[in-house]
């Protein structure tokens, strides 16, 4: 009995280190062909405020949820809806993204953006963002499946 309790634990611990260890991310550099597109759509993504391209209809999956920086939720849907016409954006950039893929079909992008939004009755103010993206592989396709969005400071 002790000596299938032994076997047991052992064998379990094969299993779970195993599994542990698939899991584990590795950072790919940004010349990788699908780590370079994909900084490229967030790129482009990240200025779709100042050139009004909407790049969501292709980057997002139909199964997106999005967290935006004060906390709401938004769907695919909702992020294809023309924007506030009160306000508009300008210097729209990507300051920098990181790519961390996890197996074959799940990769995660780490990224700050910035811009100076132009708000009613002549106000301005910068707005940076910090955020991380999940894709995933879906076919031959990556789509952005879930986002994470936080207010920063911005870099001076």
């Amino acid at each position: 009995m002790r000596i299938l309790s032994v076997i047991a634990i052992i064998a379990s611990s094969l299993v779970i280190g195993t599994a542990a260890h698939a899991q584990q991310g590795i950072w790919v550099a940004p010349e990788d062909a699908t780590a370079a597109k994909m900084i490229d759509l967030e790129r482009q993504w990240a200025e779709a405020g100042c050139t009004g391209e909407q790049v969501e209809k292709e980057l997002l999956a139909d199964d997106f949820v999005g967290t935006a920086p004060n906390g709401t939720l938004y769907t695919k849907e909702d992020a294809l809806k023309p924007g506030n016409p009160v306000v508009r954006e300008s210097k729209c950039h990507l300051y920098g993204a990181k790519v961390r893929f996890y197996g074959d079909a799940i990769a995660v992008v780490y990224g700050t953006e910035g811009s100076v939004r132009h708000i009613k009755k002549g106000m301005v103010e910068k707005r940076c963002l910090a955020w991380t993206d999940t894709w995933l592989k879906r076919g031959d396709s990556w789509q952005i499946v879930a986002v994470q969005d936080m207010r920063v400071a911005c870099p001076k």
